[in-house]
């Protein structure tokens, strides 16, 4: 195994397998400290990254452009390195199962560069044993090394928040683990060298995993809880967030909020651990419960919607309903999971036109990836409804005037999934406004 001193000289590299909102980021960020290479087999990633921009936003130009790090789409170069970072996507299929395809490609590839003493580290999200059981027999297969005499292993789960400018790499603390001691001593240095937070040492690569799948899954629990409170709540005529808000007042109640639940973290992970679980002959209920609700809230605000057009007096086939937001959260480009669809689809359901606008996201990759067409602000025209379902801040310069100029009608139905909006100005202004 390489030392943190021959990492250090820059004898060996460290290399970042995937470059998206994980490996990205970490790859700029050792680049200070060591010679780094950063390895996508996304050509055109890799291309506009060279050309200094990168489009998911969390490293920026000048950042990009100060970066030493070698960018390439070249998997030859992975042979310079004494320590590989793999840190893919992990996504679920169809049928909610996990897709270890990007792991297993990843693990493929390093197991045919790698070099004999180095050290892979693996970040994706998984389910606990993944790391040993199906990462290490690949990447001896595809090496012709043996596991630990001639390569040792380490985890690391990313805890990257996308469109998080407070809590970055540098200030959330990292979990390490490594196979055995000097793994862990080594990835504990690599990894200090950038994250001031520090690093919490697991005493082993399942622990560490299970830790990673349970951060998400208990946030999705909870968030799961908000949902059916705002369920209940709106049947008996009380607004969530004053509850909330309320409730919050006390020094020990956690601010979680109801809402949609997609993206690549929130809304996966806890499928990773129920099929581990299922898989040991345990069955999950609670986590599958949270999960239950959390999906099923685009239809029930797709109902709602409907509900108060009727309520207005509007007809619901036809209906032109306006949508803002089409990214998973807030303020990023990313749609991957986004569960805007399931609030688009059960409308068409009714026979209404969703209008979708948003601001963020890549129009060519809505259409390539959902089929779905990304409008321009300005062609939410002749509105029957105004759904809030992302709450970018680009979405502030919409008041009133502005929103009133959207409708045909001065019966004005308006849903603020994300309570976005202050809800008096509103209604003083005399729409008809919901809050989840």
């Amino acid at each position: 195994m390489f030392s943190f001193d021959d990492l250090k000289q820059k004898k060996t590299a460290v290399a970042i397998v995937g470059l998206g909102y994980v490996g990205l980021p970490l790859a700029v960020s050792l680049s200070r400290h060591f010679d780094v290479i950063g390895f996508d087999i996304n050509k055109a990633r890799i291309a506009a990254l060279i050309a200094g921009h990168d489009a998911t936003n969390e490293v920026d130009d000048e950042a990009l452009a100060a970066s030493t790090a070698k960018l390439t789409h070249d998997p030859a170069e992975l042979s310079r390195a004494g320590v590989i970072i793999v840190a893919v996507p992990t996504p679920v299929d169809s049928h909610r199962r996990p897709d270890l395809t990007p792991v297993i490609g990843a693990s493929r590839t390093v197991g045919r560069h790698m070099c004999r003493g180095c050290v892979v580290c693996y970040e994706s999200t998984v389910y606990p044993g993944v790391t040993e059981d199906e990462c290490i027999p690949i990447l001896e297969q595809e090496s012709h090394l043996r596991f630990p005499e001639d390569f040792t292993m380490g985890y690391s789960p990313e805890r990257i928040n996308p469109g998080d400018k407070v809590h970055r790499l540098e200030s959330i603390r990292k979990i390490v683990a490594g196979s055995d001691s000097a793994t862990a001593d080594l990835l504990t240095q690599v990894y200090g060298a950038v994250v001031e937070a520090g690093i919490h040492r697991a005493s082993s690569i399942k622990v560490a995993e299970a830790a990673k799948v349970i951060e998400n899954t208990q946030r999705d629990i909870n968030i799961a809880l908000m949902n059916e409170l705002a369920i209940i709540f709106n049947k008996l005529g009380i607004d969530t967030l004053e509850v909330l808000e309320a409730a919050g007042s006390k020094w020990n109640f956690l601010p979680f909020r109801p809402g949609l639940v997609g993206g690549h973290c929130i809304g996966v992970d806890p499928y990773y651990l129920t099929y581990k679980a299922e898989e040991i002959g345990c069955h999950p209920e609670v986590i599958l419960a949270g999960r239950r609700i959390n999906d099923g809230m685009g239809k029930y605000v797709a109902e709602t919607c409907v509900k108060r057009l009727i309520n207005a007096g509007k007809h619901v086939k036809g209906a032109r309903v306006g949508l803002l937001g089409f990214t998973f959260k807030e303020n990023v480009p990313d749609i991957r999971n986004t569960r805007v669809v399931d609030i688009i689809a059960e409308l068409m359901e009714y026979g209404v036109t969703p209008l979708v606008h948003d601001p963020e996201a890549d129009q060519e990759e809505a259409i390539r990836e959902y089929g779905q067409q990304l409008l321009p602000l300005d062609a939410l025209r002749n509105l029957d409804a105004l759904i809030l379902a992302v709450a970018h801040e680009k979405f502030r310069q919409l008041d009133v005037a502005a929103i009133r100029t959207m409708f045909a009608s001065p019966r004005i139905t308006l849903l603020d999934i994300k309570s976005f909006w202050n809800k008096q100005v509103f209604l003083d202004a005399g729409f008809d406004l919901w809050r989840l």
